[in-house]
């Protein structure tokens, strides 16, 4: 072996040259959007919002129609996202606490950033956690690098408080340490922070999750959008949460046009997914967001609740302004993404998400789902409410409705759809369809009982 050729392997071996990883394997930033409602986007059918930023992804990527988060509120949606897992099957079938000290996901879970990172990602978090907020559960201790955000469920953008009890607690963190950006627009801080991670001169694939933590309340749209859609004379509360949409779409536009001028974009998988459907609660005036035809909201396991916006975007590698209606999950991101970036998961790993590149390729794939499951705490409430789908009949234990009434007043106890014939969810067939909802009811129940071993094992 020649003199110059072992001391390329030396390189190779101290880190100095990069192997090949950074060429091969492409960049990722997913973001994740936070109660933004089923349509709240020009793109998808809502003609009152200005999203040119979400409109542009999508013309260059592949659109979800029928995208259902893993769960209607925060905490287990992103713990779906990142365990590939339905949010029972991690521990985390309800909203974390947003108190330090805040027990999270089990620190033995093998999440998403973890497997990139193993697979040689420089891996960083950006905005909102909610997973746990202990030592051992905060996201430098979860697979992620660099962390920059806040670790509970909500923020006052610029003085960086909770926002939503007392006592008043301030909650800005940077690796592990409270840090203080007093009066600083923490939309503007996240931008910042993702533009850095993407200019580092580390040329190791990254993978950035940014969190982003809007448009969840408080609605804090910027002067600029609160004055447009003010012109636009648009009705209380739409007008509050338009504004805070479109300033969070221009934040968006910022972070993939430095894409673009770094020269990054055509290498870099963009996905824009929000995290479960719109509020309804006090703190956003009682509404503001849309599930469009769809019925339900927040918390809800009605379409509404479950069925988000979902963009994939890779120009020159995925096809570019079509549209998929094939019924996938946000637990599908976690192994997709881990084909893309060539990543051997444990043989023994048990994942509820399926790899959907082949739809992503394709309108006339079929889904990878023969069906799902979403569920509330089962383990300590009998009663408590879930939603099982198997092709397009689904069946709901206690649905949720804070907008829409029911009929005869008061919420069935099983809520039967077929969502083809009724994507709004609007004609009940328990009694008409005795044998399908017999069905549905078994197969609840066998993922009930597959779910609680690990649910326990999650929780020791």
């Amino acid at each position: 072996m020649s003199a110059l050729w072992i001391i390329v392997l030396m390189l190779l071996v101290a880190g100095f040259l990069s192997p090949g990883i950074a060429q091969e394997n492409p960049n990722i930033l997913l973001i994740y959007t936070d109660d933004q409602g089923s349509v709240d986007a020009h793109c998808y059918g809502a003609k009152d919002l200005a999203t040119p930023a979400m409109d542009d992804l999508a013309a260059r990527g592949v659109r979800f129609t029928q995208m259902l988060a893993p769960a209607a509120v925060c905490s287990p949606s992103r713990a779906g996202l990142l365990g590939g897992c339905i949010p029972m099957r991690l521990g985390a079938p309800g909203n974390i606490s947003s108190s330090r000290g805040g027990k999270g996901l089990a620190p033995d879970l093998y999440l998403l950033p973890e497997a990139l990172r193993d697979s040689g990602y420089r891996t960083h978090h950006v905005g909102k956690w909610h997973l746990g907020y202990t030592d051992a559960t905060m996201p430098d201790a979860q697979g992620f690098d660099s962390s920059f955000g806040h670790m509970g469920g909500c923020i006052d953008n610029y003085s960086h408080f909770f926002y939503w009890n007392g006592p008043n607690r301030h909650d800005l963190w940077r690796n592990g340490r409270e840090v203080w950006r007093d009066g600083e627009g923490f939309g503007d801080l996240m931008v910042e922070e993702a533009k850095a991670v993407i200019s580092s001169e580390d040329k190791r694939p990254f993978f950035i999750y940014w969190a982003i933590n809007w448009p969840h309340y408080p609605l804090q749209g910027s002067k600029k959008w609160r004055a447009h859609y003010r012109s636009k004379k648009l009705a209380h509360p739409r007008d509050k949460y338009a504004a805070f949409v479109s300033t969070m779409d221009e934040l968006i536009g910022q972070v993939v046009t430095h894409l673009d001028t770094t020269g990054q974009r055509d290498n870099t998988i963009v996905i824009l997914q929000s995290d479960h459907g719109h509020s309804v609660e006090e703190r956003t005036f009682g509404g503001g967001g849309s599930s469009g035809p769809y019925r339900g909201h927040k918390f809800s396991f009605l379409e509404g609740g479950l069925r988000v916006p979902a963009i994939v975007s890779w120009p020159g590698t995925l096809p570019e302004g079509e549209v998929r209606d094939q019924f996938v999950t946000g637990c599908d991101w976690y192994p997709t993404l881990a084909q893309w970036a060539k990543t051997s998961l444990p043989k023994n790993m048990k994942l509820d998400g399926k790899d959907i590149r082949r739809v992503i390729h394709s309108s006339k794939a079929p889904s990878p789902h023969k069906d799902f499951f979403w569920t509330q705490d089962f383990s300590r409430n009998k009663n408590a409410p879930w939603a099982v789908r198997r092709g397009d009949w689904k069946l709901l234990h206690r649905p949720l409705d804070q907008v829409t009434p029911w009929k005869g007043g008061k919420a069935p106890g099983y809520l039967l759809i077929n969502l083809a014939e009724d994507p709004g969810e609007s004609i009940n067939l328990a009694d008409s369809e005795p044998a399908r909802l017999t069905e549905l009811k078994d197969l609840a129940r066998r993922y009930q009982e597959d779910l609680l071993p690990d649910f326990r094992e999650a929780r020791k």
